[in-house]
């Protein structure tokens, strides 16, 4: 086994993983992770927006962290970072100044560019991309 691929492993691990739980979380605490949050934020339609964009996480970060149509699955993912960055930290740096912006959207840039160098770098061998893309045995 490469180096290379338990890194691209790890790499998929970490930005599913985070994607997934919080897509889940979004779900079960509407109160302070979902809905209300959407609301409080001003995205609109929250009701049907925050159930949504849960559902994409939990199910997309899912697929990342399988490597199962990786590549398809990091533009949805690159959708939704993208807009929480620009629905809460580029407000967050406005009114809070530089180093608590960085403080408070590490997770977020993390992910972000997590998801590029996936969509760059592949799923690697070790993912059901591989098996899929792989000659069947004769």
């Amino acid at each position: 086994m490469q180096k290379q691929s338990v890194g691209r492993l790890l790499l998929r691990i970490l930005v599913g993983w985070v994607f997934l739980s919080e897509g889940i979380q979004k779900l079960i605490f509407p109160g302070t992770l979902g809905v209300a949050r959407f609301a409080h934020i001003g995205i609109p339609w929250p009701a049907v927006s925050a159930p949504f964009v849960g559902i994409v996480e939990a199910v997309f970060g899912t697929l990342v962290l399988l490597g199962f149509y990786t590549a398809l699955s990091t533009v949805p993912l690159l959708a939704v970072i993208s807009t929480a960055i620009c629905t809460t930290k580029i407000p967050f740096l406005i009114h809070h100044g530089f180093w608590a912006a960085l403080h408070e959207s590490r997770t977020d840039f993390s992910m972000l560019f997590g998801l590029i160098a996936i969509l760059c770098l592949g799923p690697g061998s070790l993912s059901l991309d591989a098996k899929r893309h792989s000659p069947a045995p004769q």
